[in-house]
Order: structure tokens, then sequence, then C-alpha cells
């Protein structure tokens, strides 16, 4: 199956925005984690409606909308995350565990697992299918193998979001995420742009050169993108294998 990338979109610490990312991923630097994440105001989303967002939603929509840009029309999407908005899953528990158990239906609403594709479908005001994956650390192969699957099927456009976000304390010994990454990329059946095929394959997953970037991809599903994405900011050819549930996901890029 194959795709062309037509446009990145990108969030972590210290890296705001694709061009910020590409820069790093093009040269020799190294990531060096800035704390917390740069305002997110995903500009697409009605106020009244971004109150009610949590950090991951408003990370997946801030990269999805760069990466979506002046797209015009319905765009279908396939979004990805590993263990969804643990913040939530914490406050829903901590809620259970008072008297009268007092669920805040924001908090219930925000948990479901498509909650990102469904702010994403409000503020575009877009009625496009999107699907929602998950698969622990393949996740991002998984939406991505997904997101060609809607290609081949016929759609010309679709839109891949891989996030995921650290576990608040009372988690995060459970599930242990290095800091919070958002990719998207915009991917058409044919035109111009990097193009990239894949099949399910073995090999021996994908990895970088720099310590610190290494950490950060090792650290959250959504960032075993690095590889593919110092790739394409780079511009060069070659293939990267991305984790699988069974076996690797195997990435020709053709810039």
């Amino acid at each position: 199956m194959q795709a062309q990338v037509q446009a990145i979109g990108f969030c972590a610490p210290g890296l705001a925005d694709w061009s910020a990312a590409q820069n790093l991923l093009a040269g020799p630097g190294d990531w060096a984690e800035q704390g917390e994440l740069h305002k997110l105001a995903p500009a697409l989303l009605p106020a009244n409606e971004r109150r009610r967002t949590t950090v991951l939603i408003r990370m997946a929509l801030q990269a999805a909308q760069e990466a979506a840009g002046e797209a015009g029309g319905p765009l279908p999407a396939v979004f990805a995350s590993s263990g969804g908005d643990l913040e939530i899953v914490d406050r829903i528990l901590q809620a259970l565990q008072m008297p009268g158990r007092p669920v805040s239906p924001t908090h219930f609403h925000n948990s479901v697992h498509n909650a990102p594709a469904g702010y994403w479908s409000i503020a575009r005001k877009d009625h496009a299918p999107s699907t929602s994956v998950s698969a622990h650390d393949a996740s991002l192969a998984t939406g991505l193998l997904e997101a060609l699957t809607w290609l081949a099927g016929g759609v010309s456009e679709v839109l891949l979001v891989a996030y995921d976000h650290p576990a608040p304390p009372t988690l995060a010994p459970f599930r242990p995420l290095l800091a919070p990454f958002a990719v998207a990329l915009r991917l058409t059946a044919g035109g111009e742009g990097p193009g990239l095929s894949v099949q399910v394959d073995r090999g021996r997953e994908s990895t970088l050169d720099r310590p610190s970037l290494e950490a950060l991809r090792q650290g959250n599903p959504a960032a075993r993108s690095l590889p593919l994405l110092e790739r394409l900011a780079r511009e060069s050819s070659g293939t990267v294998y991305l984790p699988m549930p069974a076996g690797q996901l195997r990435v020709e890029v053709a810039p």
C-alpha cells in the first residue's frame, strides 16, 4: 500500500510545530526537553468547546490542525493513541472512591477513546468518517496501516493523528511515558510529495543515533514516528521499521 505525504503537524515540549521539529531532525543537534508544552489553543475549536477539553485533546488537535492546513472539504481521519486520556481516567477513578461517586459528565464524555476525533469533527464542522485505534506501543504503526487501507479502498485523502501524554502520578508507575508527543500526517493516494510504501514484515525496529531523541522515541508510543519523520525532514530515501502487534511495519520512504 502506498501514500504521498502532503503535510505534517507536530507537537512536543520545546518543539511547537513541524517547522521546529524539521529543523532539529534535519540537523545534527539533539532534543532537549523544555518542561511543559507550549500553550495549546487550536484555533479551529470554538472557545466554549476548548474549555471542555484536556491537554491530550488540545495536543492532538494542534498537530491535526497544522497538518490539515487549508485542506477544504471532508477529510477522513484516523486517530491513534496507546492509552487515551489517562488524566481523565485518573479523575474518574478518584471520583468513584468518593461518597456519591460524583463523576463529572464532562470527564465522562472526554474519557471515551474517540473524544479527540469528536472534537476534531466539531472544530472543522466535518462529517467525514473517522476511526480511533489503540494498540499499546504499536498504535502509531496500526494507525498508519489503517490510514493507508482507507486510501487503498478508494478514499483520496486521509489524516493520521498519533498522540500520547504521560499519566498522572497515581497511574504513571503502571504506564510510564517520558513526555507528551503528537504527530499528524495528511496523506493522499497519489500526487506530489514524499512517498510511503508499507507492508507488514519481519525486521528490526528502527532507532535513532541521538540519545535524547531516542529516549523520546522509546518513551512515547506516538514518538515511534521519529525515525520516519527524520527521513522526511532530511528528504532522504530509505527503510523504516515501526513496531506492530506482530512483526514490524516496513515503511519505504521515497522523497
